[in-house]
């Protein structure tokens, strides 16, 4: 097995995912609590008489993605037996509390949730988003410290898991959305994986994605994207929020997120509390 791998300031793991265009090559991230950048990889095998065009393609990809934000770091790459494959690909994502109601567990792993505590079961390779990441657990803590509303709307579902997990927490109604259609069916994956239903599907806040079923309002939105994004489709975003309803806003550098703050409060947004995690905020707003 081979790794294509750099390391990174915090501010550029977000972006990266949203740039990266890797074909069939699937990039994951980790950070140990003790260091402060982030390892960006992508791993593959390569065969026999490959000639190296693999590696050369995933390097090409990586960089790519990282002229697109801006960043600049080296590129390494590091191979490992295939038997060793497995236990350094599960090595950085164990099981996490993320409160008294939620835990999101390793697929592969063991454990019996406490009374009352619902348990989420995640493979970390499907796609971003397991819990680890600041902006997905403070939008999990978000979820799980809320009353269970009628109906939830995820807003750029990625991996599913916030809305797999407002569905095991007594939401109604949950449903969500991605323009990524790698993103929808690793969200149907996640679902299936934790016994539930839920409609994910191909969605486009410009409204210019053609033939998809149309983006329904919800009492409790979560809105795990891009500070920009989330102000360039404020009106928009701002539509999907059922009156008296709560939305969440993440996936914002703190340094961003008065602006987002201003936006949402010009049109009628009042923020209940805000939670700061690394250099990421997320804000907890109603209407």
């Amino acid at each position: 097995m081979t790794c294509v791998y750099c390391s990174l300031a915090e501010q550029y793991v977000n972006p990266l995912f949203e740039v990266f265009d890797g074909g069939d090559f699937v990039l994951s991230s980790y950070r140990d609590v003790e260091e402060s950048s982030t390892t960006m990889q992508i791993f593959f095998p390569e065969a026999e008489g490959d000639n190296g065009s693999v590696r050369a393609a995933a390097i090409d990809a990586l960089q790519s993605a990282l002229d697109i934000v801006g960043a600049s770091a080296e590129i390494k790459v590091r191979t490992f037996p295939d038997e060793d494959w497995t236990l350094s690909y599960r090595l950085h994502f164990k099981t996490t509390e993320i409160s008294p109601r939620l835990v999101v567990v390793p697929t592969w792993e063991e454990h019996t949730p406490a009374a009352g505590q619902a348990m989420l079961r995640m493979d970390p390779g499907m796609a971003f988003g397991t819990g680890n990441h600041a902006t997905t657990r403070a939008c999990l803590e978000y979820i799980a410290e809320s009353e269970p509303q009628q109906s939830f709307l995820d807003v750029g579902c990625g991996s599913g898991i916030l809305a797999v997990a407002a569905q095991l927490l007594g939401f109604g109604n949950v449903c969500g959305f991605d323009l990524d259609a790698d993103a929808v069916q690793v969200a149907k994956e996640t679902a299936t994986a934790n016994g539930v239903e839920i409609p994910f599907f191909r969605g486009d806040l410009s409204g210019h994605l053609q033939g998809n079923p149309e983006i329904p309002s919800a009492d409790f939105v979560a809105a795990n994207v891009l500070g920009p994004v989330l102000i360039r489709f404020a009106d928009r975003i701002a539509t999907l929020v059922n009156k008296g309803g709560t939305i969440i806003l993440s996936g914002i550098l703190d340094e961003l997120y008065p602006e987002v703050k201003a936006k949402y409060e010009s049109l009628g947004f009042t923020e209940r509390s805000s939670k700061l995690i690394g250099e990421w905020r997320t804000g907890l707003f109603v209407n």
